[in-house]
């Protein structure tokens, strides 16, 4: 029998794309300025009390943001070791995988032959083939795909294979089919991290995009944070796109959102139906909405909302609980620099629980030199281990 844990549950919350400065190796990667929170926070005065509460401002200066003289929570800052920058890497990294190369990414597009083999293989031609923004695509691309039945494939700055179609034009059920076949045929040297499923409704001018996206990931390497888990027993609630990262091992039961606050929604229901085990959510509109298309203050609002959501579901967790938020890799915004991918960041680490005494120390858990430190950390309160990483609950408990 393994040892109870400190926590009866774990909730963790990344923060899709929220970065907190560049990693020393961002030169490699044309990265070099790029500090996602800190321009945010330098275009206006950022009110996130609750994320400052925990810690936030204590990780690094950021502009308009006092830090607190004893936060509520830990504090600390993580970084990257595999090669990348993208969603995959990056929650891998936490669960305690490390990647060797990078996935590749298509500046460019993919390959031709790539292309074509795809077409052959799903019996049509193809538009597109090109990195893009996914709304900006249909916009440029919805209607000759309605008049001509012929998928959209992308890419973006991420390691992805995304296929967009109207729901009327190619049913939910043929998309998927055909990611399915994509994800088949993208292995080896064009093994990229996700296969991406873009349904879209609506007339050409007010094409919108629906809610039934899916994601066909790359298997992941074994043993990880999340087969651990399971085999110790420990129940694993996946919110967002968890499911799909971790192309649904060890995830018992998940659930997809529509964007933030439905996130945040569904935590604050998983805290009544899951009374342990790991609650695992990502929040994908920082990234998706604002990070991508450059919309400085449109990220600024959505840490703002973020963080009014937050202060509600502080009060809701018990003593058992513990809280950490997170990231996977950053998405600066900043106009300055005209990409509009990923950046190779430092993640912010916050830990909380209301058995925490803040009176008594300030848990600064410091630089972390990996991601899988959190994974481990959640490993080591229920009682396993994994490859990589090294736990800063003993900090936490001190706290």
């Amino acid at each position: 029998m393994p040892p109870s844990p400190h926590f009866d549950r774990v909730i963790w919350i990344v923060l899709d794309s929220v970065g907190i400065g560049e990693l020393p190796d961002v030169a490699d990667y044309g990265d070099v300025g790029r500090d996602t929170l800190g321009h945010i926070a330098r275009s206006r005065t950022l009110r996130v009390p609750n994320l400052v509460r925990l810690g936030l401002a204590n990780i690094k200066l950021l502009a308009h943001l006092d830090p607190p003289t004893r936060p509520a929570g830990a504090f600390g800052k993580g970084a990257t070791v595999s090669p990348g920058k993208d969603t995959t890497t990056g929650h891998w990294e936490m669960a305690g995988i490390w990647l060797d190369r990078a996935f590749p990414v298509y500046p460019h597009g993919f390959p031709r032959e790539l292309v074509a083999e795809f077409e052959r293989r799903i019996g049509r031609r193809t538009l597109g083939n090109k990195p893009a923004s996914g709304t900006e695509i249909i916009k440029e691309l919805g209607e000759e795909h309605v008049r001509t039945g012929f998928p959209i494939v992308y890419t973006s700055g991420d390691s992805v294979f995304q296929i967009a179609a109207h729901e009327d034009v190619i049913p939910i059920a043929e998309l998927y089919r055909e990611c399915e076949i994509a994800r088949a045929l993208l292995d080896g040297p064009n093994r990229v991290g996700r296969v991406i499923a873009r349904p879209f409704t609506g007339k050409p001018g007010n094409f919108r995009r629906t809610e039934r996206r899916h994601d066909y990931a790359v298997e992941p390497p074994r043993p990880m944070l999340l087969d651990a888990l399971c085999e110790h027993g420990i129940p694993i609630f996946g919110i967002g796109k968890i499911h799909d990262i971790y192309n649904g091992r060890g995830v018992a039961d998940y659930v997809t959102t529509k964007n933030n606050a439905d996130g945040m929604a569904k935590l604050t229901d998983a805290l009544a139906l899951h009374p342990r085990g790991l609650i695992f959510a990502n929040l994908v509109d920082f990234d998706m909405l604002y990070g991508h298309r450059k919309d400085v203050e449109g990220f600024a609002r959505s840490l703002e909302e973020f963080d009014a959501l937050l202060g509600p579901f502080l009060e809701k967790l018990r003593p058992t609980d513990l809280l950490i938020i997170t990231a996977d890799h950053g998405c600066d915004p900043d106009p300055v620099n005209p990409t509009t991918d990923h950046s190779r960041e430092y993640v912010p680490i916050l830990a909380y629980s209301p058995a925490m005494n803040s009176a008594q120390r300030i848990a600064d858990v410091g630089t972390r030199s990996t991601l899988a430190d959190m994974g481990q950390t959640i490993a080591e309160n229920f009682g396993t281990t994994i490859p990589h990483g090294t736990s800063f609950l003993r900090e936490i408990l001190k706290a």
